[in-house]
């Protein structure tokens, strides 16, 4: 009778201990990380990213919930890129001007005049130029990684006036992103760049803070910039590029296999992303001029011929054997 006794109770001790650790494990719960950007929830970025994270967490069997934080809500760009060093972000879209703080190579993919059109972009995607530039981030970082790089878009100037030449640019406050790459195209036209954070910039127009912005098409359109500004130049000047970041925590921490998984979802929303973008500034001139807003077409070489020996100058943080195997990318 004690025997039985004593059996019953070591039964009744581990089949406790099973239940509690099943509790335990299931209390746990999937991994939550951030996933951060500075960009509009109706904008293809967020919706890019918003796709990944429903693939990460279906393809993981809800292992990872990836919350999306976009418009800003976590800091500027350049405080995105610091909190992925230290982990405060998981993941985060980031322009190569602001990579290229610690890089300075990387910040050729947003040189002004580098890229011909799209196709070009896209065959430079593939290449191993890309790789190499991701690879040279991921080592002075400590181990950022970049899995892909999206399709920002080609940058052009807003303002209440035709700009159709570099004089025109003279003198007028321009607002530009914080980062050194992106004073080149307006220091070269005689323009006063004016740093302001990117959720800041409708206020700024508006408010008369500075005459002009420049930006894609599609973000003209997401920011609603075309509401303050009468006039869409299309400059054409500088092709941006989103690298998608997952900080060096997060990825010394996921399994070779989920590296894998990781890479891969995320280089396919890159994929999806840029051609919504391509598309898209295809269609919105005349998008545009349904809103009342005159899209100007503007002669670029006058533009360029300032611009290109600066590719070389004392300004130039990359060398000039990456800028020519660029520029041979067909």
């Amino acid at each position: 009778m004690r025997k039985l006794l004593v059996f019953s109770l070591v039964l009744f001790v581990a089949l406790g201990s099973l239940f509690a650790g099943g509790s335990k494990e299931e209390a746990k719960g999937p991994v939550s990380l951030k996933f951060a950007h500075v960009y509009a929830t109706s904008m293809p970025y967020h919706e890019g990213c918003l796709w990944a994270a429903e693939e990460l967490a279906k393809r993981t069997n809800n292992r990872y919930k990836v919350e999306v934080f976009p418009d800003s809500q976590l800091g500027k760009e350049s405080d995105l890129v610091q909190g992925l060093g230290m982990g405060t972000v998981d993941m985060a879209l980031a322009g190569a001007a602001f990579l290229s703080r610690t890089y300075g190579p990387i910040a050729l993919l947003e040189a002004p005049f580098v890229f011909r059109d799209f196709a070009h972009w896209e065959a430079f995607s593939k290449s191993s130029l890309a790789a190499e530039l991701a690879d040279g981030y991921f080592k002075a970082s400590n181990g950022n990684k970049s899995v892909a790089v999206t399709y920002y878009g080609v940058r052009h100037v807003t303002a209440n006036k035709p700009i159709n030449t570099p004089a025109d640019m003279r003198g007028i406050k321009i607002r530009v992103p914080d980062a050194p790459l992106y004073l080149m195209f307006p220091k070269a036209a005689g323009a006063n760049p004016t740093p302001i954070a990117f959720a800041e910039v409708y206020l700024a127009l508006q408010q008369g803070v500075v005459d002009a912005q420049e930006n894609p098409l599609p973000t003209i359109q997401g920011m609603k910039f075309y509401e303050v500004s009468k006039y869409i130049n299309l400059t054409g000047h500088m092709t941006n590029n989103l690298l998608t970041i997952i900080g060096a925590p997060l990825w010394k921490k996921l399994s070779a296999d989920d590296q894998k998984l990781f890479s891969t979802v995320l280089y396919d929303a890159a994929i999806r992303t840029s051609r919504k973008v391509d598309v898209a500034e295809r269609n919105l001139g005349e998008w545009f001029k349904a809103q009342g807003n005159i899209v100007n077409v503007v002669d670029r070489r006058p533009f360029m011929d300032l611009v290109t020996p600066q590719l070389t100058g004392p300004d130039a943080t990359w060398p000039k054997e990456m800028l020519d195997r660029l520029r041979a990318i067909k």
